[in-house]
């Protein structure tokens, strides 16, 4: 007998992914019942707010998965510049491996579904949150002043690259963002 919690947790992993390949709009709930191998009634039973509530909560666990690999790759850097490298690199990586369908984990719902959902919205924001968080945090215990301003330059540079990444099927955008932020950083350090 499968576990309620295991069903739930199936949802949302599926959920996770289908939002992050497809979108909210384009994701609907027969096809995240199918995927996720869950019986017909149980999106609501586990998630009452529906497809919202499940998008919102898929958000949360997409953006703590990256939020910890950033984390991750920074204990393994010699210093800020080389963090963002690597960053960009297993960024990178990781779209030209899904030949360039899975870019930022919560872009696609960002701007597919933000502005008709404040649950959604809040769940995206605080995802870009944490990111910058953890940047600072990163920066700012190397010493780099400012480290908050930059930590919002870096998360930014670094969607956008993902994002022309994506849209152009090359890395090239990422490759030159990572450049320059290598720059930025040495000169900062």
């Amino acid at each position: 007998m499968v576990h309620r919690t295991d069903t739930r947790r199936r949802m949302l992993e599926t959920a996770a992914e289908l939002f992050h390949t497809q979108g909210y709009h384009a994701t609907g709930l027969n096809q995240l019942l199918a995927a996720g191998g869950a019986p017909k009634g149980s999106l609501y039973f586990h998630f009452p707010g529906g497809k919202e509530q499940l998008a919102a909560e898929a958000i949360e666990i997409s953006s703590a998965r990256l939020r910890d690999q950033l984390k991750a790759i920074t204990e393994h850097a010699s210093g800020p510049a080389d963090a963002v490298s690597m960053i960009i690199n297993a960024l990178a990586d990781a779209l030209a491996a899904s030949e360039f369908h899975r870019g930022c984990p919560i872009a696609t719902v960002a701007l597919d579904a933000s502005d008709d959902s404040e649950p959604i919205r809040l769940a995206c924001a605080g995802g870009y949150l944490s990111w910058q968080e953890a940047a600072a945090e990163y920066l700012s215990a190397q010493g780099i002043e400012d480290s908050e301003q930059l930590a919002t330059v870096i998360i930014a540079s670094i969607e956008g690259g993902l994002l022309l990444a994506k849209t152009q099927h090359d890395l090239a955008p990422l490759r030159a963002i990572s450049a320059h932020l290598r720059i930025i950083l040495d000169r900062r350090s």
